[in-house]
This record gives C-alpha cells, structure tokens and sequence, in this order.
C-alpha cells in the first residue's frame, strides 16, 4: 500500500527523492525551486520546510492538487484501519465530530475528457452562467445523470484535510425543484480546502456566487451565528472580511457586519445593487467592486441602520 500511495503522490506532486522515512517533493503551495515538501506516508503527515503547510492528512494534498481518477484511487486504499489514526483520539471534541458524507454514487466529473452526451446539458448550464473549465477544474464540480440527484449540478464541499463534508446539488431542468442538498448539516466551512485564511475572505450567499468571488464562503441561505463553525474559523484565522450579500439581504448582511465588529473583525461591504445576486456578475466586475467596498466601523453601521427603519 505503501508503495501504491507513493506512485499517485508522483503522480499529483513529480518526482522525489527519499530522505529516511519521508519523501521530499517540491511543495505545490509556495513552488519552492528545490524539494522541500517532506511527506511521511507511515504517520499520514506533510510539511512544507519554506512555507509551513502542513497536514495530518496526505489525502489533503491529492485532494487539492490531484484529479477525480487519483483521489478515487487513494480514497480505496483507506478503507483499512490506519492505526496511527488513534494517537489523537483524546483531542478537542470537534475534531471527533467532523462531518464527513460521500458523494452520490452515481456522480461524474465534468472535468474528465470523454464524457458521454448526457454532460450537454450540465456543460451548457454552467456556460450560461459563465462557469468555464477552469472553474469546474477547480471546484470539482460534477453531475448525476440518473439516481436520487438525477439531472442535478454536483458542487462538493471539503474540509481542510480534503474530506467531503457537504455538497449543493442544483438542476439545470425547468420544473424541478431547483435544489435538493444532501440530509447533512450546513454547519460546515463550506471548501475550507481552498480558502486562504491569510488573505481577506468575502462572505456570499450561495454556491454560484462563491465561483465569481475568490477566496470566498457560501453561507448556504443559513445566518452567521455564534455557534456556527465559520464564525469560530473567521474569530481563529480572519482579519478583514467582505460581506456580498444579495441586495433582498441587507438585514441579514447588517446583522452579520454587526457581530463581526463586536469581535474586532475589520469589515467592508461589497454593493450588489444592479444584480439579484453576485453569481449574476462577471468575475471581472465583481472585483472593481471589491475594491471600492465600504469598510464599516460602528458609526457607518448605525446610520445603515438607521436608513433600514
């Protein structure tokens, strides 16, 4: 098994060279010229000598960089049991109550190469909304041509060590109901696998919107309250959020800035007004709006307020 992790960590990261019992490849993060990325495949971790990623699962990294064919591949070989697993099993809570579901059965990648007809349909959805492949690369979104998620979009959502923990199931067919989301709970960072806590995040409502804005987090038609993980996440990692709700939102958006800045978060409205949601923007335009966004202090939320009554 070992050896058969090796050859798709080559497959997804290049060549390496072995240095006791890790493997040294170049790090697909900061893109160091020399082999600094130390992986051990026995105790599941990585780390990064220049740039500090790390992880405690190598998963992560095929997850991220690797395609649908080498992380179903990896995914088959731990069915087993990993008995270093089990070193940790006496850490904080939430670590043991992760949320962790599996995508359809049925579910296809829209970006492998041959694709069967019946992805038409799915394709030309995306295209209308200015959804390219790089753009469905990236996001791993995929489709259902039968089965319970019949003729639905399949965007996945995954945690930070690259397990799916949710997923937005949409149609693209005229009368069905236009979303039917997996019986799991929302209380998820939705794709914290590709969000940069070191750069400013921008709050959206939905899944299409989270596509036009970069380093972005659906909030899934749920509010942001204390409780939630994402508000732990941005307290723990963020310091500049931008929120870009829908225009029919602006209480929920007022709400949301509020209990951010009792927190000491730095918070910047973006304008949608012109547009039922930000998904309806091009990438382009979203970021001139971006960045003219308003930054809001306690003032600036007490005359919005004030012109909301």
């Amino acid at each position: 098994m070992h050896f058969d992790k090796l050859r798709i960590l080559e497959e997804v990261l290049g060549n390496n060279y072995r240095s006791s019992d890790e493997h040294l490849f170049f790090c697909p993060f900061c893109k160091h010229h020399k082999r600094k990325m130390s992986v051990n495949i026995s105790k599941n971790t990585y780390k990064c000598w220049i740039c500090d990623s790390r992880g405690k699962s190598i998963y992560t990294l095929v997850r991220k960089f690797g395609n649908h064919f080498q992380r179903q591949k990896w995914q088959s070989f731990e069915e087993s049991v990993n008995i270093s697993e089990f070193d940790n099993i006496f850490e904080e809570k939430e670590e043991e109550t992760i949320q962790r579901i599996s995508l359809p059965k049925e579910f296809i990648s829209l970006a492998n190469k041959n694709l069967s007809l019946t992805a038409s349909a799915p394709l030309n959805y995306l295209r209308k909304r200015g959804i390219n492949s790089a753009d469905i690369l990236k996001w791993k979104i995929g489709y259902c041509e039968d089965g319970e998620y019949r003729n639905r979009i399949i965007i996945p959502s995954f945690n930070r060590d690259g397990n799916c923990n949710y997923f937005v199931a949409r149609t693209w067919a005229k009368d069905w109901l236009t979303y039917k989301n997996p019986p799991a709970s929302k209380n998820v960072v939705f794709n914290e696998l590709m969000i940069n806590w070191d750069e400013p995040i921008v709050l959206v409502e939905g899944i299409f919107d989270a596509i036009v804005a970069d380093n972005s987090i659906p909030l899934l038609g749920s509010t942001l309250n204390t409780h939630s993980r994402l508000f732990r996440a941005i307290l723990t990692h963020s310091k500049r959020v931008y929120v870009a709700l829908d225009q029919d939102a602006e209480k929920k958006a007022l709400s949301i800035i509020s209990e951010l800045i009792s927190h000491g978060i730095e918070i910047y409205k973006i304008d949608t007004s012109g547009y039922e949601d930000v998904g309806e923007m091009t990438k382009e335009e979203f970021t001139e709006r971006k960045e003219s966004a308003i930054a809001f202090d306690s003032n600036a939320l007490l005359i919005q307020k004030i012109l909301q009554i």
